[in-house]
């Protein structure tokens, strides 16, 4: 599994921000994927997930404003993030579980402006 996430940046507090995740090695259309985020000093912790057929799930911090969608024939996840808070100005990493062992890509760092 190789999980390549970028879009991360700079954006003022309020603003618009796309994620997106790439995956290769994987039968994309047929896997979980999720995304993480890692602030300084905090411990990682799961943001959104959609599942195989699409079913979505939200963090509280981000529901109303997040959402997470999938693109099975670019085999790409995305998180779009809207009104951006300062609180959300972590790494963001796209994961997914292959045979029982959790995957992760290799993080895109989201700085927000206040």
């Amino acid at each position: 599994v190789q999980l390549q996430a970028f879009g991360g940046g700079l954006v003022q507090a309020g603003g618009f921000l796309r994620l997106s995740c790439d995956a290769s090695r994987i039968i994309f259309r047929a896997y979980d994927m999720a995304w993480y985020r890692q602030a300084p000093g905090k411990e990682r912790e799961l943001v959104a997930s959609i599942t195989s057929d699409g079913g979505t799930t939200y963090a509280d911090p981000v529901k109303g404003r997040f959402i997470i969608s999938r693109d099975n024939y670019a085999d790409a996840v995305y998180l779009h993030m809207n009104r951006v808070a300062p609180e959300d100005a972590a790494v963001y990493y796209c994961s997914t579980v292959d045979r029982g062992v959790k995957r992760w890509g290799q993080g895109t760092l989201v700085t927000v402006s206040s």
